[in-house]
């Protein structure tokens, strides 16, 4: 009797699966996902200006203690010029050396000729004001590098917030397009989720940079908002 119990089993096991598969094809939610996405423009009102010094000696150590000493008159600069010792952090310290150059055919490897310190200071500025200022006293201290000017926003928060209302109602404007196009009706939303690292917020960036060293124009940053809208159909 044992050789007839598999067919049997096997075919009320495949009838139920025929019967269930129509139900679980109408429990499915019916269901509009679509993108929304604005930007706002904002004025900055801060900045950030990444400079340093860069010295060459014959030793390691006669490199470092030009650098320090350079890199000290430039501490002194920003102190006086009101930079807030909260505002100001070292971001690079590097010593390395230089080597002749290379000659084609040489059986010797190339020889140190010289050692190189270099030294980065990153400074927030809070005064828009005072930025072409601080840049010229940051020259005058000994500053022989500027590796460029950031601007952003201290309070993005209201500018955000507009471009996430934007954004949503932009969300909504597409999903009744497409609502109306398959004939059929909007429903409410379902779920809302904000593309973090899709670019919403996006970095801030400004619109508008330095001429030269100075004078320099701040223009505006742009924020962005990207949501994932859900809604429900009918």
């Amino acid at each position: 009797m044992r050789p007839f119990l598999c067919p049997i089993l096997c075919g009320t096991l495949a009838a139920g699966l025929a019967l269930a598969a129509p139900a679980l094809a109408q429990d499915a939610p019916r269901q509009i996902t679509v993108m929304g996405s604005s930007q706002a423009d904002a004025v900055p009102d801060r900045a950030t200006i990444t400079a340093g010094v860069e010295t060459q000696a014959p030793t390691a150590a006669g490199a470092l203690a030009a650098n320090s000493e350079t890199m000290a008159a430039v501490f002194v600069a920003l102190e006086a010029a009101a930079v807030e010792k909260r505002d100001m952090q070292t971001s690079q310290l590097n010593l390395s050396p230089v080597y002749e150059p290379f000659r084609e055919g040489a059986e010797a490897p190339p020889q140190v000729v010289a050692y190189q310190a270099s030294n980065m200071v990153t400074v927030r500025v809070r005064d828009l004001a005072n930025l072409g200022k601080l840049i010229d006293a940051l020259a005058g201290a000994g500053a022989n590098r500027l590796y460029g000017i950031g601007f952003d926003v201290s309070e993005p928060r209201p500018s955000l917030d507009a471009a996430r209302r934007e954004a949503v109602a932009d969300a909504r404007a597409k999903a009744e397009l497409y609502a109306e196009a398959a004939g059929v009706t909007l429903g409410p939303v379902v779920t809302i989720r904000e593309n973090v690292g899709l670019g919403a917020p996006e970095p801030l960036r400004a619109k508008a940079a330095m001429a030269e060293a100075v004078p320099v124009a701040a223009g505006t940053v742009t924020l962005t908002a990207d949501v994932e809208v859900v809604f429900g159909i009918e």
